[in-house]
């Protein structure tokens, strides 16, 4: 039971690393640092971006960007930290 709890905590590190990854990048793209232009780049960010999208498209739904800024990564994050640490609970 451990093992699947461990697994499930590893899972949640790569998928908050990858959100880290989705925000930077975009940052990135708005102030043009990268060019979407170029093949690579186009098909690393619409990999990431296809990765992280599904339950932060449901929240968006729910909490609309305020002035431009779109809180929606930060509650995911917050997210993945209660779970891990409900996991961890369950762990010892």
């Amino acid at each position: 039971m451990n093992l699947v709890i461990f697994l499930l905590i590893k899972t949640l590190d790569i998928y908050l690393w990858l959100l880290i990854a989705s925000v930077v990048m975009s940052w990135l793209v708005a102030f043009d640092v990268l060019n979407m232009r170029n093949k690579w780049v186009y098909k690393g960010c619409n990999l990431v971006s296809r990765a992280v999208n599904p339950p932060m498209l449901y929240l968006r739904k729910i909490i609309p960007p305020l002035g431009n800024i779109d809180f929606t990564p930060m509650i995911v994050m917050f997210g993945i930290y209660l779970i891990q640490g409900f996991l961890y609970g369950l762990m010892r």
